[in-house]
């Protein structure tokens, strides 16, 4: 698993948007990119520009994913029946770490990740801490004893600025069903994602 050393709302910034909709990301008050150079005049994007810019939001979303990995789950989905866009946000809903997110077990991507690791979580009833392994529809995934003291799960279970999406079935407050692979449409994501420019930056 890696982990983020620098600032994670760098990535916001970068983007020029708010990509978890939190409102405690920069964007907000400042929607120019970081560092000396983040005021410069933007030029037009090429096409490259835009499929690039478009997977880097992907990855950053789900938890700044490393290439390595974020390029053997795009080659996955390549090899699935289907739409190859709406195979990969299948393939990148299913995480722990991401399921864990959507169940508001944790205020972000990066908590999730960490709570996972820690060996809070259990699918299936076996702990696991492997944030990317799959989860299946039908796995019950729910919240260790002592997670279940944790301020940092109770203040998620308070943050108002998102929901639990219709294919994650909560049942009390530490446990879930993962219901099904979401569409891309069905994706609570604050901002607009485009898997397709992702499959073409791939395809080149």
């Amino acid at each position: 698993m890696s982990k983020r050393n620098s600032s994670k709302y760098k990535i916001d910034r970068r983007m020029g948007e708010n990509i978890w909709g939190r409102p405690k990301s920069s964007v907000n008050r400042r929607s120019y990119g970081p560092g000396q150079h983040g005021q410069r005049r933007k030029g037009k994007v090429s096409d490259f520009g835009l499929q690039l810019r478009a997977k880097q939001k992907l990855k950053g979303y789900y938890g700044d994913v490393t290439e390595k990995q974020f390029k053997r789950t795009y080659q996955e989905a390549s090899r699935m029946k289907g739409d190859t866009g709406q195979n990969l946000i299948g393939l990148l809903e299913q995480r722990l770490d991401m399921v864990v997110y959507r169940a508001k077990f944790a205020p972000t991507i990066f908590s999730a990740r960490q709570i996972v690791s820690h060996g809070h979580i259990y699918v299936n009833g076996v702990k696991c801490n492997i944030a990317s392994r799959r989860v299946r529809p039908g796995d019950v995934v729910t919240l260790g004893k002592k997670a279940k003291e944790m301020a940092l799960i109770a203040e998620a279970q308070t943050l108002a600025e998102r929901e639990i999406p219709e294919y994650v079935a909560p049942d009390g407050t530490d446990k879930i069903t993962f219901v099904r692979v979401p569409t891309l449409d069905e994706v609570p994501y604050p901002v607009k994602m485009e898997p397709n420019l992702v499959v073409e930056f791939y395809s080149r």
